[in-house]
């Protein structure tokens, strides 16, 4: 492949050129359980939907942030290629979930007697109605901020907190060493999402969904010192979406009942800038002091995201498509970032991300902008991203 950019690896150039392609099948995936959740939840817990599924993709996160250094370092020898099978076993079970999907949105449409597109099948004109509205911009061009401020993030966020804590790794002849710790940590990071996701499901029993919740906190508390006693930054990284697995569905489930949607996007964009900024200016500061820096590392999560279930279909992709040009570029970015403001030779674990932090925490302010002005949009347009999903 001839280079279209100098110095890149030749099988980088053709995993860029595979990602290109709606994210290896990633997006393909995304658009199609996102209009998915729209017909099978329109007028109904749409938001909960979403925010359940959200979480489940931030278990996946998790679970390949603790399982594929695992995978990779498993029987003393390192070897990436064992972590990529373990994504492909996840993917081929993804698929068989699919095919299952498959026939069961069949009978949906069996027992409510549509047949969908059938009636009003695709049409190149439709991109032109969807580009034409103001709401479609202004959520796609929060996507592309939301998602250019932390995916690209996740990326380096490993290092990043190599670079900004003091983490002495456990002795491998001890269990926090050794390969059942990571059994273990897994084990409560399931019931860490079992209890909170199971919690937003039970509306009479207060008791049994309070103690629910309260099982969780409790376990992602041991969850957050295991990570600390085993001396690793992918171990500490992992319970950002762990967090995330415990609150995109509280946030789902209160915009199906009060709404308020728009005002969400706003706290979300200053929790981004003060995530960000945090790592920028604070965690340094604890360098030098192992317990200090990580409790700071474990107060910001991840901050979930939220779309407008009310573009469905070819809205999601053109989405997906836009929000891509800001996965692409901002990685690139954040490495001119750092390659500008670090000294040549400087060591991969002593890094200064300073300003690759300031540069995302930019971009919190700006979707921050954006959502006061989608807030003000909606409600002179009566957009009703304020109101409550179920009808």
């Amino acid at each position: 492949m001839s280079p279209f950019y100098r110095g890149m690896p030749a099988s980088a150039k053709l995993a860029a050129v595979g990602f290109m392609i709606f994210g290896c099948g990633c997006e393909m995936a995304g658009i199609t359980v996102s209009r998915g959740i729209v017909k099978w939840f329109k007028g109904r817990e749409t938001a909960l939907a979403m925010g359940s599924e959200m979480a489940l993709a931030r278990l996946g996160v998790a679970t390949c942030m603790i399982f594929s250094p695992y995978f990779a370092k498993l029987g003393g020898e390192v070897n990436v290629s064992r972590s990529v099978a373990f994504g492909v076993v996840l993917l081929c079970i993804a698929l068989m979930m699919f095919v299952v999907y498959f026939f069961m949105d069949k009978k949906l449409d069996a027992q409510t007697g549509e047949a969908e597109e059938k009636d009003d099948p695709f049409k190149i004109s439709d991109i032109g109605k969807i580009l034409s509205s103001l709401g479609f911009w202004l959520v796609a061009l929060l996507c592309v901020l939301y998602y250019s401020a932390i995916f690209p993030f996740q990326k380096y966020a490993v290092n990043m907190l190599q670079c900004n804590l003091t983490l002495t790794e456990a002795d491998p002849n001890t269990f926090w060493g050794g390969e059942s710790v990571t059994w273990v940590q897994y084990i409560l990071m399931l019931v860490v999402a079992a209890g909170s996701f199971s919690s937003n499901f039970i509306k009479t029993n207060k008791g049994l969904k309070y103690g629910l919740m309260a099982v969780a906190v409790v376990a992602l508390v041991v969850y957050c010192y295991m990570g600390y006693m085993r001396g690793t930054a992918e171990t500490i990284f992992a319970v950002f979406p762990l967090l995330a697995v415990a609150i995109t569905p509280i946030l789902g489930n209160y915009v199906d009942h009060k709404g308020k949607a728009a005002s969400m996007l706003m706290i979300g964009s200053i929790l981004l800038v003060l995530c960000h900024l945090t790592f920028a200016f604070i965690l340094p500061q604890f360098k030098g002091n192992a317990v200090g820096g990580t409790v700071v590392a474990y107060l910001w999560p991840s901050v979930p995201k939220l779309v407008d279930e009310k573009i469905i279909g070819s809205a999601y992709a053109l989405i997906f498509w836009i929000q891509n040009i800001g996965l692409w570029l901002f990685p690139l970015l954040i490495g001119k970032v750092l390659n500008g403001t670090n000294p040549e030779g400087t060591a991969a674990t002593e890094l200064d991300y300073t300003w690759a932090l300031v540069m995302l925490a930019a971009l919190g302010v700006a979707a921050l902008i954006i959502g006061v002005y989608l807030k003000a949009v909606d409600k002179k347009k009566g957009l009703g991203l304020e109101e409550p999903n179920i009808k």
